[in-house]
């Protein structure tokens, strides 16, 4: 085997037992959110979240609360990692064949469009609450990754792989419908300053510059201008992504894993915790039952729940009936279907596109959606676990 192949499978083994140990972490960091934010200590949750942070340099002044600062700049640094992992996969890794892509990119489509198409059919009749379509077509490769992990070695690396691809698609779907469906009004000249920004970076990448604080200089300038633009803020993680070389000389450390390294531990350990535990503090006071067949909560949750698992099986099903795509020889369609079930764990980008989807104006929308989150990736969590499990244990009895 040449050096490459094993290099890349080392880096996915890495990248696995990272989000497998993340996604661990992040149900601790919801489940404290909301003990606190259910008990004595609420008021201390929302003074936190609430704290006004301000930088000012000159005439330039951000000023937001500590909530806003998380999810515009923190989580700009995360869709930065996920563009460094989608330029990595499409150059060297599973998204450069179409073979190896097949499966998964038909999968994803799925999953992201019946679970959209639920939602819609449920709250069709309120225009407000149509922005939260997209909700529900997110799934959490953290989370995922690390109910796989409760499942020990007997779950087979392609099912891993498929996972690990299926989420790659299904968070570049997630960028496209961010920079399409969820921009605010757009400032001309902010927007041409961004332009000139990513100009450099692509000429910096063209003329072969490989220091990544060069990079990162130009790129805090881009976050700059998007977050003023009225586009998403953090697009411009993903656009910095794109922009670090990753071919270089065989002696030469390639900037592109050198940055995703660095960051990944971070992220997962520190970033994402923090983004979980910052938006899952769901109150709740007044809760019922009925309030979960509210059109929000049970379209989203039904969406993670239902559609998850009828997008991403069917879709797959009817590739590889169609010849369109191959199931690898250690799967099965149990199996194929467990994972199905585990993509209904929206919960971090789920949590993340209701943000955007309901801003504070529309508080009660917001409370709902994030209930909706919660109910469906804890029901598809569970349930994807125990059919997985079964799945593993009758595949093991068969050989015995």
């Amino acid at each position: 085997m040449s050096v490459k192949p094993i290099r890349a499978l080392e880096a996915i083994r890495e990248f696995l037992k990272l989000e497998s140990a993340s996604g661990i972490i992040l149900v601790g960091a919801a489940i404290l959110a909301l003990i606190i934010n259910n008990s004595p200590l609420s008021g201390l949750y929302d003074l936190f979240l609430d704290t006004p942070v301000e930088i000012r340099i000159g005439a330039l002044q951000l000023a937001k609360p500590l909530l806003l600062w998380i999810n515009d700049g923190l989580m700009a640094i995360f869709f930065l990692l996920i563009g460094l992992e989608v330029k990595r996969e499409i150059l060297d890794g599973q998204l450069s064949s179409l073979s190896q892509v097949a499966l998964p990119g038909f999968a994803a489509i799925g999953g992201m469009v019946i679970p959209a198409a639920i939602y819609v059919a449920f709250n069709l009749t309120n225009s407000s609450s149509l922005s939260g379509w997209a909700i529900p077509a997110a799934t959490d490769i953290a989370f995922a990754l690390g109910i796989l992990a409760l499942l020990g070695s007997r779950v087979p690396l392609s099912l891993k792989l498929f996972l690990l691809t299926l989420a790659i698609i299904d968070d570049l779907g997630a960028i496209v419908i961010i920079a399409i469906f969820y921009s605010g009004q757009l400032s001309t000249t902010s927007l041409i300053f961004a332009g000139i920004a990513i100009a450099i970076l692509f000429a910096m990448n063209f003329f072969g510059v490989k220091r990544i604080a060069a990079y990162v200089v130009v790129g805090i300038i881009l976050w700059i201008c998007v977050l003023k633009s009225g586009v998403h803020a953090t697009l411009a993680g993903v656009v910095l992504a794109f922009a670090i070389p990753l071919r270089t000389n065989e002696d030469e450390p390639c900037p592109l894993r050198e940055m995703e390294h660095s960051l990944h531990p971070w992220i997962a350990f520190g970033i994402m915790p923090i983004f979980a535990f910052a938006n899952a503090g769901v109150s709740l006071e007044g809760m019922s039952f009925e309030k979960l067949l509210e059109p929000i909560p049970l379209g989203i949750a039904l969406g993670l729940i239902l559609g998850k698992q009828i997008g991403v099986f069917g879709f797959s099903y009817a590739a590889v009936k169609l010849g369109l795509a191959k199931l690898p020889s250690d799967l099965n369609w149990k199996l194929v279907y467990g994972t199905s079930i585990l993509c209904g764990i929206g919960f971090t980008m789920s949590l993340f596109i209701s943000t955007l989807a309901f801003d504070s104006s529309i508080a009660d929308d917001a409370v709902s959606a994030r209930i909706g989150i919660l109910a469906g990736s804890f029901i598809a969590a569970i349930s994807g676990y125990l059919v997985i499990k079964k799945s593993l244990n009758n595949k093991t009895d068969n050989h015995d």
